[in-house]
């Protein structure tokens, strides 16, 4: 349960969070992707790893039966609580927990979508984690994993990485470029044919990569049957 990289240790944090989010992020354009992605219909019980502010976790509970809202920060959560309850929105069970703890003891989900927070882990304890998420879906589930993988050369290492914080600086605020630099210090993210290992061996088929850029990817994938 100990916080990697940025600490929300405060709801005003969170908030701030959010809106600097919105600036190099574009939700609604992301939310209509993976729903699509996934499929998501009203008969649906989806579960999500990393579910933050909520933007996704509320656009998901308009639409399906059941949502999971999965984070490790409690502040986070009762940003998403608050969120959900000016919107009359009665559909979304909150967990403080993490990838590595969560216990799944209701019934098997359709889809689990975890988007920019896979990172948080070790390369090991990625494979652990897939391979868990693996069992709380039902055979022929989708699993949506977005987030900043890198697919550039290794020998491209030093700009790669100064123009990814840059871009971030440029798009945000310098604040938020202290994170990326944060992120890269501290935190885990891999390379795509790791990812792409890691997915096959824990029981998935990739059914559809979006490298974004070099420093971001999507996956869409099938829990086989």
């Amino acid at each position: 349960m100990d916080q990697v990289g940025a600490d929300y240790e405060n709801i005003e944090r969170v908030r701030a969070y959010d809106e600097q989010m919105s600036k190099v992020r574009d939700f609604n354009k992301e939310i209509e992707y993976i729903v699509n992605a996934i499929d998501l219909k009203k008969e649906h019980n989806i579960l999500e790893f990393g579910s933050g502010t909520g933007n996704f976790t509320i656009a998901a509970a308009r639409i399906c039966k059941k949502v999971y809202a999965i984070d490790i920060s409690s502040n986070m959560l009762t940003y998403l609580k608050n969120k959900a309850k000016q919107r009359n929105i009665k559909n979304i069970i909150t967990i403080q927990s993490g990838f590595l703890n969560y216990q799944h003891k209701n019934e098997l989900v359709d889809a689990i979508i975890t988007n920019v927070a896979l990172h948080h882990l070790p390369d090991f304890w990625k494979m652990v984690s897939l391979y868990r998420m693996n069992k709380m879906i039902k055979p022929g589930g989708k699993i949506f994993i977005g987030d900043v993988i890198f697919s550039f050369p290794v020998e491209e290492y030093k700009d790669k990485i100064t123009n990814f914080i840059n871009n971030i600086e440029n798009s945000a605020d310098p604040g938020f470029a202290e994170d990326a630099e944060t992120h890269i210090r501290e935190e885990f993210s891999s390379f795509d044919w790791v990812i792409e290992g890691m997915l096959k061996r824990t029981g998935f088929t990739i059914d559809k990569i979006d490298y974004r850029n070099d420093t971001f990817a999507i996956f869409i994938c099938t829990k086989k049957q």
